[in-house]
């Protein structure tokens, strides 16, 4: 593994630690839905993507437009995705909603990078992958045991928290690979962002109109909606974006799987909730799923195979061989 591409895990593992503090801090402003929160959040996060990125924007405006398939699928999956996701959560439940939209994104990045690039996937990120969806599931045991105010969802409601979370997952994964893509095929890291992200802002901001009546009721929730505009959806794609310039989509979304891990911890450091041993157990898991992704690549001889995508413009990168 180079070391671009330790520095990319790196960026990609802050951002989720940046993402795990959305729920415990949305939990602050009760007052608001989540679907306020989080077309708000994503909303404004991809607007300050774009305005920071305005210049790389405009100069690889030709190259976005001859690839606006790609920007308008990125762009209309960054619209989905909080509308899904918070969905999934207030229908399913947190605990639901949470596993089964982040533990799906890897899975649907290793489906959509199959079909579109051909890529194949190393022993390293099967095995992390799997240890970061076991975990994930722990985690959510967890919480699901230690909540015992919460109404149990009936199957139905179950039943469409599910199909939501899929929905998230499968949009976080499009959106992820949109800027990967574009970033393969030349396009700036800056520019796929703010391309992708941006206009993803300006397609939620007609569910903004209708949410801010709302958020005018109850002007003691502005803190809480800067903080996650800033810090979770701003800064947090920021490190993101840079991350994926160094690594494949589907290895940055297996890494995001530890945001359940620090949510976790700040609920029970922050919120005082509880949480079980599986729960414990689960962050383990997590934590191994990482040192899978970060260990040095076992090799025969200095033979190194690339990976079949690199015929599509993208660069070659070595793939570890087991012994």
């Amino acid at each position: 593994m180079s070391a671009a591409e330790r520095t990319g895990i790196l960026a990609v593992t802050l951002t989720a630690f940046l993402w795990g503090t959305s729920g415990t801090v949305a939990a602050l402003a009760p007052a608001l839905s989540a679907v306020t929160i989080g077309a708000i959040a994503m909303a404004g996060g991809g607007l300050l993507q774009a305005a920071i990125n305005v210049r790389a924007v405009r100069a690889a405006w030709p190259s976005l437009m001859q690839r606006w398939p790609t920007v308008l699928a990125g762009g209309v999956c960054v619209m989905i995705y909080p509308l899904c996701f918070y969905g999934s959560m207030r229908i399913g439940g947190v605990a639901l909603g949470t596993v089964v939209s982040l533990a799906s994104a890897p899975l649907f990045s290793a489906v959509i990078e199959r079909v579109a690039e051909g890529r194949m996937f190393t022993r390293r990120w099967i095995v992390a992958c799997a240890l970061g969806i076991a975990g994930s599931v722990a985690l959510a045991l967890s919480r699901s045991e230690s909540s015992h105010g919460d109404t149990v969802a009936d199957s139905s409601a179950s039943a469409w928290g599910v199909v939501l979370g899929l929905g998230a997952g499968a949009t976080y994964a499009g959106f992820s690979w949109a800027m990967r893509r574009l970033m393969n095929q030349g396009v700036t890291r800056g520019a796929s962002a703010g391309g992708v992200m941006g206009l993803g802002g300006v397609l939620l901001l007609p569910v903004v109109a209708v949410c801010v009546p709302s958020v005018g009721d109850h002007p003691e929730s502005l803190g809480v909606l800067a903080y996650l505009v800033v810090v979770p959806q701003f800064l947090g794609y920021v490190l993101f974006s840079r991350g994926l310039g160094r690594i494949d989509s589907s290895t940055a979304t297996t890494i995001t799987l530890i945001e359940p891990a620090v949510a976790t911890v700040l609920a029970v450091v922050v919120l005082s909730e509880a949480i079980t041993a599986i729960g414990w157990t689960g962050i383990g898991v997590l934590a191994m799923a990482l040192v899978v992704l970060m260990a040095p690549a076992r090799r025969r001889g200095s033979v190194s195979v690339e990976h079949s995508s690199s015929h599509n413009g993208a660069p070659a990168v070595d793939e570890e061989v087991d012994a």
